[in-house]
């Protein structure tokens, strides 16, 4: 996961990892979920690799994302304060 950053229009970044994802359906549900929270801007959900990437105003606390998911049915399985898949991909590295 990457930290948050902020770009040149002073919009937040973050990548977040969302687990049991299916289908089409539940990407729609996640995204219109935690679009709904105050000053996000855009959401983009990735089915493949469960990674959902959140374009904010401010930045958000990772509780209210979690909440969002979860709202939706879904698991936060990481924040952009976790960093350890970053730095070695899914398994610290042992794969690559």
């Amino acid at each position: 996961m990457t930290a948050p950053t902020t770009g040149s229009t002073g919009t937040v970044e973050a990548v977040y990892t969302v687990e049991g994802m299916t289908c089409a359906h539940c990407v729609s549900a996640v995204t219109a979920e935690v679009g709904a929270l105050s000053s996000v801007g855009e959401v983009t959900v990735d089915l493949a690799s469960g990674r959902m990437r959140v374009v904010s105003g401010e930045p958000l606390a990772d509780a209210a994302v979690a909440e969002a998911v979860e709202e939706a049915g879904y698991r936060l399985v990481s924040t952009p304060a976790e960093p350890a898949a970053e730095a070695g991909g899914c398994c610290g590295g042992a794969c690559h």
